[in-house]
């Protein structure tokens, strides 16, 4: 057992400690030179929600009911991996708006509500005071435990008056503390550097403690994990414990609680005065959305550990095994290091917690009272700056005396974390107000107030009322039977709904009541003016820096602003608003009237100090017309907005008609080129009629005028004019096959023939034009015969076609042709290649075009072979593509000049015909049997 004045000597010392490190702080932001410009610092700081609850509870919690206790900080793990976007917005507007306390930010949201800012207030007072009654009595019991060791601790502490109750001395010396280090300025959105860097350090010591003892607990009193663990496995019920079922409600009991802490994480009065109020610099956010995660992580590390040891060892109250481990262990030095950790969680809450709720307090309920107060006549007193920073202080030591009184008169009826519970609770209520409001431009204030108050009361029904019952000082029996007898509203089994997890259930129907109020009649509430101008600002993206402008129309002047400021601030915070850019000078007459500008900061100003709600009515009582123009402020925020939309469409069509215009220019040039070729098919359609008509025309005329001719030469030129008719007959049918495969109307009658018989039929055609050319055509087919399935003509034609191609362009000096037909894998390939000059790559496929020439230097024309036509190609392609082949240009292989190759697919096996009959049958039958 450690004496008790050493106990006492060490914790006072240590809170002497917190003093000086918070008098550095100050000292350090006075020298410009912060403390807490550092998102390490900041991320310390948000580990004040890891109270007395984390440093106690939840090992208690771990014992009872396993690992459920990791739900409450799982909840703000998934908050802080979301912070930068719903904590960064609500920084941006708290520093734009100069608020104070989540109070402040609701009642801001809902057009400076008072009465909304009032009720928030209310409930977070009603609400967190049970928190801080549960750090006291960690205070208690911890020192209980320390001293009385191994009696146990609840036997001394039921004989102590509460002068000699150290947690009563304790809230003292901590209401000492804050009213140092919190109010030493009147603007309470200023950063309290001193008091933050108090619990930075606050959160190493609790972290270094747990640990400590987390260590000791596993490889001092046993061997390490394995052996705890395998020790713990002897024991079913233990088994048991670590097992998820012993979560109380099952898997509602986990959604619950996991929402229970989400929600409570970003609502809870002091964590809200860490994560906004306090946030130096929006990017620190970014380090401490994984660096908080990582802290959480490494303090619940041993809870698990502590808490299977404890129950191995018989360590007596759960909440206490963090320090009843060491002290079985006859140490001093360690439960010491312990108790002053569970003190460090448990100040660092009731400093930070103190501070939001004082500020709530002064400035939602105290000040908008005594404003409207007219016995009082508050607002026509001389320095009231004083007077407002003496309200703050004697706040603070009354909410840490409500405290105590809890904890006095109901605190021991309760475990640690029944208490940390139902303020988790309470704080959710503020949830659908402050998140609903940040993203839904709809939310009104009447639906926030009339939801919170729903919820707050269903709260209470639920779960505060019955803490008092189980004190005893309510008749426990309406928890059975429900009030008069009506169990439908029995507390933990509202409407009939039995079996669940108790915080659960309250969240649920609290929740339920709240969302729906809000919801409900929001829709059919109509804003004010200014309600809907806070709604847009807190709603719309708010890029950093941005000024909300004035939305004061009436005028007041100068004097009267450095009069109203003088009163409620003090002549230095006069001077410094006065001397904000643009500055305004004390030589300027003070009958002239204040700018808009001059009377926004004025209204900022006591907002950082008195809350938006009592800025706004200071403002409201010397310059008048409140917001009147507010109508117009919305018409350009809508304005804005719908610009904004019609840039963004703009832009948009502006893409559309930029991609629409590129497709137009690709059709106008193709559209050109068509007529480019339809000018040239027009052209040479033209010449190549032209030609034979001439000559016909030209031969016709001679005969007609030269009656006198010898009859040989008459022949000679009739010749020429049939000739020449034929080749003009010729022409006429290309170009119409052409106009038909073009069209997709030329008729082909494919049926399955011998291609190997067909070349061979092909080549007698040409044979002798050939010889007459003085070309030399060899023909080398290779298979005796080659099925294919096409038309019989049109293949002809396509043969003999390329055969008279190739005798055009072999070479001049012994012009050779050579036919080849093999078999390719499924297919048959024609190749007739020559010795000409050959076709250069970029030529062979526009060979194919219609009317296309190749211009050779020797056109062949010496050998009086003529020029084509230019179809002959283009037909023989769509033929053979009709026919499911193909045509293409190669290098020769053997005779080193062009090569055109035919391929077709090879034609299907013929089903063999039937010859048997039926027996008996007829032979007519047979006959008809045997037909195809």
């Amino acid at each position: 057992m450690t004496g008790g004045p050493t106990v006492v000597v060490l914790a006072f010392g240590y809170l002497a400690l917190l003093f000086v490190i918070a008098a550095w702080g100050d000292r350090r932001a006075a020298q410009g030179r912060s403390l807490i410009g550092s998102p390490t610092v900041y991320a310390l700081s948000i580990a004040v929600y890891c109270t007395a609850w984390t440093f106690y509870g939840s090992v208690g919690r771990a014992a009872q009911f396993g690992p459920s206790f990791l739900l409450i900080y799982l909840g703000p793990t998934l908050a802080m991996l979301m912070a930068p976007f719903v904590i960064g917005k609500m920084v941006r507007i708290a520093r734009a708006q100069r608020i104070t306390s989540i109070a402040d930010f609701i009642s801001a949201r809902y057009g400076k509500s008072s009465s909304l800012g009032a009720l928030v207030a209310l409930i977070a007072l009603i609400g967190i005071t049970p928190y801080i009654a549960l750090q006291l009595k960690a205070i208690t019991v911890s020192h209980a435990v320390l001293v009385n060791y191994p009696q146990a601790a609840d036997l001394p502490l039921a004989d102590e008056r509460f002068w000699t109750d150290r947690s009563f001395w304790v809230a003292l010396v901590l209401a000492v503390f804050i009213i140092l280090f919190g109010t030493r300025h009147l603007d309470a959105s200023e950063r309290h550097e001193g008091m933050v860097a108090a619990i930075a350090f606050e959160s190493l010591v609790k972290l270094a403690a747990f640990l400590a003892v987390g260590s000791f607990t596993v490889f001092v009193l046993f061997n390490g994990p394995a052996d705890l663990f395998a020790q713990a496995g002897e024991h079913p019920e233990l088994t048991r414990l670590l097992s998820l079922a012993s979560v109380p409600g099952g898997a509602l009991g986990w959604v619950g609680m996991l929402v229970l802490a989400f929600l409570a994480f970003l609502t809870l009065p002091r964590q809200f005065q860490v994560l906004v109020v306090e946030n130096v610099d929006e990017r620190h956010i970014k380090r401490a959305s994984w660096l908080f995660p990582l802290y959480l992580l490494v303090i619940n590390l041993f809870v698990i550990p502590i808490a299977l040891a404890g129950l191995l060892l018989g360590g007596g109250d759960s909440d206490s095994f963090v320090l009843t481990l060491p002290l079985s262990a006859g140490l001093e030095a360690l439960p010491l290091l312990v108790f002053i950790g569970g003190l460090s969680a448990a100040t660092g809450m009731m400093i930070v917690e103190t501070i939001a709720l004082s500020t709530m307090v002064s400035n939602q309920l105290v000040m908008p009272l005594l404003l409207r107060s007219e016995r009082l006549h508050l607002g026509t007193r001389g320095e009231l700056a004083g007077w407002l920073l003496g309200i703050r202080r004697v706040s603070i030591l009354g909410i840490l005396l409500l405290g105590y009184l809890y904890h006095a008169l109901i605190g021991e009826t309760y475990s640690l974390v029944t208490i940390g519970l139902v303020s988790f609770a309470a704080a959710c209520q503020f949830a659908p107000a402050l998140l609903i409001g940040l993203y839904w431009r709809g939310a009104r204030g009447r639906g926030a107030a009339l939801g919170m108050s729903a919820g707050f009361l269903v709260w209470a029904w639920t779960l505060l009322i019955p803490g008092f019952a189980q004190s005893g000082w309510l008749d426990p029996g309406f928890l059975e039977r429900g009030p008069w007898g009506i169990a439908w509203l029995r507390p933990y089994a509202l409407f009939g709904l039995e079996g669940w997890d108790i915080y659960t259930h309250s969240l649920l129907w609290s929740l339920v009541a709240n969302v729906g109020l809000l919801v409900g009649v929001s829709l059919f509430t109509r804003p004010s003016a200014l309600e809907q101008t806070q709604a847009a600002l807190f709603t719309e993206t708010m890029p950093q820096g941005l000024v909300p402008a004035s939305l004061w129309q009436g005028q007041t002047t100068r004097g009267e602003l450095r009069a109203l400021l003088d009163r409620y601030l003090g002549e230095a915070a006069s001077r410094r608003v006065f001397a904000a850019p643009p500055p305004e000078s004390d030589e300027v007459d003070d009958d002239q009237p204040a700018p808009a500008a001059l009377t926004l900061r004025a209204e900022q100003a006591l907002a950082g100090s008195l809350g938006s709600a009592s800025a706004r009515v200071l403002i409201d009582s010397v310059a008048g017309g409140e917001a009147p123009d507010l109508e117009t402020v919305l018409r350009i925020l809508d304005t804005t907005s719908e610009t904004l939309e019609m840039n963004r469409r703009l832009e948009q069509q502006s893409r559309e008609l930029a991609r629409a215009s590129e497709e137009l220019r690709a059709a106008n040039a193709r559209l050109r080129e068509l007529d480019r070729l339809k000018d040239e098919f027009v052209a040479m359609v033209s010449h190549e009629l032209r030609t034979p008509l001439t000559s016909i025309r030209a031969f016709a005329e001679i005969l007609r005028d030269n009656r006198a001719l010898p009859d040989e030469k008459r022949e000679h030129f009739l010749d020429v004019v049939v000739r020449e008719s034929q080749r003009l007959s010729r022409l006429i049918e290309e170009i119409l096959d052409l106009a038909r495969l073009e069209s997709g109307r030329l008729t082909l009658s494919p049926t399955r023939l011998d291609l190997a018989a067909l070349t061979r039929q092909s080549v007698e055609a040409v044979q002798r034009l050939q010889e007459d050319r003085g070309v030399s055509l060899e023909v080398a087919i290779e298979p005796e015969t080659a099925w294919v399935v096409g038309d019989a003509d049109r293949l002809e034609q396509v043969i003999i076609n390329l055969l008279d191609n190739a005798g055009k362009f072999a070479a001049d000096d012994d012009p050779r042709v050579l036919l080849r037909l093999a078999r390719h894998k499924t297919h048959y390939r024609l190749a007739v290649e020559d010795n000409g000059p050959g076709i250069a790559p970029d030529e062979r496929e526009r060979v194919f075009e219609k009317f296309h020439q190749i211009q050779h230097r020797e056109s062949g024309e010496s050998r009086g072979r003529p020029r084509g036509s230019g179809l002959g190609l283009p037909i023989s392609r769509g033929i053979v593509a009709h026919l499911g082949g193909r045509l293409w240009i190669e290098d020769a292989a053997q005779l080193d000049g062009a090569c055109l190759v035919m391929e077709l697919p090879e034609a299907p096996a013929e089903a063999p015909a039937s010859t048997d009959a039926p027996d008996g049958a007829p032979p007519e039958d047979r006959d008809a049997g045997a037909a195809p």
